[in-house]
Formats: structure tokens, sequence, C-alpha cells
């Protein structure tokens, strides 16, 4: 004689298998769309690709609902379950994948919003009672996550910020090449919970083809070469190596930053700041939110210090 599953056991059902089969897709495709594509520079922790963040909560909606649905619940109710198997989501990927904290807020709303979707859109379907409706719906999903693994995955973006300096251009100049540690009070709330920021910059010399270093909070360092270097005008300079942060490796390789200066003949100076990115992580409408987002607040925390010590002495 078997025993029927209780309501309880059924509710953590749904949450654990769906975490489970969540775990083994976003592990495999991540794993395989690094292969097909192949390592890139600097970054070894692969590619998550949109269906990481949207066809597979879905489908984590969907298994929940599997489980929850002879239970009658109400909707308030597998919204709030839903909620509780993204927490698990986040505690899986911080152990298992070694996500950083702040990437996990970064994409909670987005996997929560996924499998509340999943799970009401299931929820509806197995009400129908139409296998070969479901079992449709459910293959189509699983072939757009395997044609999304397959395909390429590209997101190369530029970030340009501009600031006034009231300082005449020669004043603005050393500050951009180098600058002492920052001490600007925090304004910024990503920089406020823990993700780390700009402290200081060094050189090795004064050149084109000299080492430039960007030193970030708790230490981290980013490696860079001088490419152009033409005072009281331009410098470009291109990252040889980042951080081995959890909250970067994976996600984002800086390529490439530039600071423009511009004379505008009243005593002031237009300092213009360019960063180049490389994404790895998908669907880019949303994380390109995030990143251009963290990008400027690095720009201009940067550039308002530079602000502040060329107007210090004019």
């Amino acid at each position: 004689m078997t025993s029927t599953p209780t309501k309880q056991s059924r509710i953590v059902y749904g949450i654990l298998v769906a975490n489970i089969v969540s775990l083994l897709l976003v592990g495999g495709s991540k794993w395989l769309a690094t292969w097909l594509e192949g390592s890139h520079a600097g970054n070894s922790s692969g590619v998550f690709i949109f269906s990481s963040f949207i066809i597979v909560p879905l489908i984590m909606g969907a298994i929940s609902a599997w489980y929850w649905h002879p239970l009658k619940l109400k909707t308030i109710q597998y919204i709030g379950w839903s909620a509780v198997s993204t927490l698990v989501a986040c505690a899986t990927s911080f152990v298992f994948l070694k996500e950083g904290v702040i990437c996990l807020l970064i994409v909670s709303p987005l996997i929560l919003c996924f499998i509340i979707t999943g799970a009401l859109l299931a929820r509806m379907l197995y009400n129908r009672k139409n296998n070969t409706l479901n079992s449709s719906i459910a293959g189509l999903a699983f072939l757009v996550l395997i044609a999304d693994t397959f395909s390429s995955h590209e997101n190369i973006r530029l970030v340009s910020d501009t600031i006034i300096v009231n300082a005449p251009i020669e004043k603005v100049w050393p500050y951009v090449v180098e600058y002492k540690p920052i001490t600007l009070k925090e304004d910024y709330w990503l920089f406020q919970i823990g993700m780390p920021r700009p402290v200081q910059s060094t050189v090795d010399g004064y050149e084109a083809g000299a080492g430039r270093k960007c030193i970030f909070s708790n230490g981290y360092v980013f490696d860079e070469k001088m490419i152009v270097y033409k005072p009281n005008d331009e410098l470009t300079f291109d990252i040889i190596s980042q951080p081995h942060d959890p909250e970067i490796m994976g996600h984002i390789d800086i390529l490439r930053g530039q600071f423009l200066l511009k004379d505008n003949g009243d005593g002031t100076t237009t300092v213009i700041g360019n960063s180049w990115y490389k994404l790895y992580v998908f669907p880019g409408w949303y994380f390109n939110l995030w990143s251009e987002s963290i990008t400027r607040n690095v720009h201009l925390r940067v550039m308002e210090h530079i602000k502040i010590l060329s107007e210090e002495h004019v």
C-alpha cells in the first residue's frame, strides 16, 4: 500500500526537484557553451546563456507546478513558494557554481519573475489536462535551450561619460595618468554593499607601452598597458589582466579604457572617460543595464576625484 504525499512534501519536492534539474541544465549548458566557443583570455568560468535565466527558470516553475497543482494553491502561494525556490537556486549557485553574492542579488529578480511565470502558466496548462499540449510546450522549451547553447554569444559595449573640470588642461593631465587614493564618500549602493570600487592608479613610466595599475578595494588590481600616451590629449590603455573575483570572473571582461581631454579655451577642461567591456552573461538587455550602471559609476568616481585634485591648487 502506497502512501499519498502530504501537502508539505509536495511543496518541498516541487522546490527541490526544480532546483536539481536547473543546476544540471545550467551547469551542462554553461560547460557546453564554453566548450563550443573556446575559453576566452583571462576568463575560464564559462558563458551564462540567455536560457540560463529565462528558459531554465520557466522549466523550474513548470516542474514545481506539477507537484503543486493538485493542492489547489492560491496564486499568492505560488508566488511565495516560487520566491523560496529562487532563494534555494541562489544558494545552490553560490555553493556549486561559485557565484558572488552581489551577482546573485542582481540576477535574482530575473529568476524570480520567470519561475513565477513558469509556475502559473504550467498550473493553467495542467488544469486543462491536455498531455499532448503539455508535452509539446516542454519539448519546445528544451529545443530553445539546446539551440541557445549552440548559438554564438557576443556582447561588446562602450560606456562613455563626460565631466567638466574647472582647471587648465595641463593641471588635469597628471591626475588622468595616475592619482593618489580616492577618499570620496560612497554614494553608489552597490559600492556600499561591497562591490569592488576604484581606489588608486599607478604607472611604471610615462610613455606608450608602460604599465599601469588600477587598484580597487579589497586589494584587487587591474593590470593595464598604455597603448596611447599623448600628454594633454589622450590616454588609452588595454586591460592585461583582471582580478579573480566571483563578482567579475565569468561575467565580464574589461577590455580597454580611455581618457580624452579637450581644452575649452576658458580655463576649463572637458574630460571624457570611455570603457569597453565584453559581457558573458545573457540576456544582454537585462545585464547591460547593470554593467553600464556599474561601469558608469566607476567612471564618475574616478573622474570626480580627478576634478577635485585638479581644482585644488587653481
